[in-house]
């Protein structure tokens, strides 16, 4: 997928670049029995105190829901529409059913308006269906991967990304994750075939402060320009790097501290840590 680079003629269009929707997207308005009110909640809790910083403003957006679970079993689907979405760095997929029913699922690399999809076991190993991790050949690259059966998908679902599976032993997949972890899950659970779409977005430049405001995230000063009193590594005469090491405003250290837990329940499930 191109990006498309905008002209300097002015500092801000310079360094901005875009994914080249046309050439992907229906450009149809989102199917409104799927959404829901996504109002902003700027960061902060049911108190109205601020829990999580530098987020705020943006355009409004209404939420897509999507069909982790994949829940229409053994019905033919076709692909109806390609959308953007607000919500997340994929494209998504509008899925009209051959009794009517329309769900909105990821959309796969390579699937285009009018591919034919299902979500069966015995389904075909193509890009777009989704199948049990028991019935998929090692080898193949995969994504949308749930964790327990019929949880529903909770890996591998950013833009580009992939997981390769290795193989099977013992009733448990091996799973290759984009961070070069291998990790084992039950070949019960379900994955679709293929890379996630929009592989290009990380290829996007915003190119400028107010771009990012669209998006809902606020301007952060750093901890050394600020005083004593607001952070750790404020303070000091003149223009100082701060002389103690990098950290949160709250002592928390930012570079390098190991933050998951030693007795994580999860440990057991992972044969190999990811790469450093």
């Amino acid at each position: 997928m191109p990006i498309r680079q905008l002209k300097g003629y002015t500092s801000t269009t310079r360094f901005q670049s875009f994914v080249k929707y046309r050439e992907v997207l229906s450009g149809h308005e989102p199917w409104k029995a799927l959404t829901e009110p996504n109002p902003s909640k700027a960061g902060r809790n049911n108190s109205g105190r601020i829990c999580v910083r530098h987020q705020g403003s943006g355009n409004k957006v209404r939420y897509r829901v999507i069909d982790w679970k994949r829940t229409r079993q053994n019905v033919e689907g076709v692909v109806e529409t390609i959308e953007y979405d607000p919500n997340r760095s994929a494209f998504i997929s509008l899925i009209k059913f051959i009794d009517g029913d329309r769900r909105y699922v990821l959309a796969t690399d390579g699937v285009t308006i009018g591919t034919k999809v299902m979500n069966s076991p015995e389904a075909d190993i193509k890009a777009g269906n989704s199948l049990p991790l028991a019935k998929i050949p090692p080898g193949t690259q995969v994504h949308s991967i749930e964790l327990k059966p019929g949880a529903g998908a909770k890996m591998v679902r950013s833009a580009g990304a992939t997981a390769t599976l290795v193989g099977r032993v013992e009733g448990m997949a091996q799973i290759r994750l984009p961070s070069g972890e291998l990790r084992v899950v039950s070949e019960s659970c379900m994955a679709t075939v293929g890379a996630v779409s929009n592989a290009d977005h990380m290829n996007v430049s915003l190119g400028k402060a107010g771009r990012r405001r669209w998006k809902g995230v606020r301007p952060s000063v750093r901890g050394v320009a600020m005083n004593p009193v607001d952070h750790p590594m404020g303070g000091g005469e003149g223009r100082t790097s701060g002389g103690r090491h990098p950290c949160s405003p709250w002592g928390q250290l930012s570079k390098g501290l190991k933050t998951r837990k030693k007795k994580n329940s999860s440990d057991g499930f992972i044969i190999s840590r990811r790469k450093k």
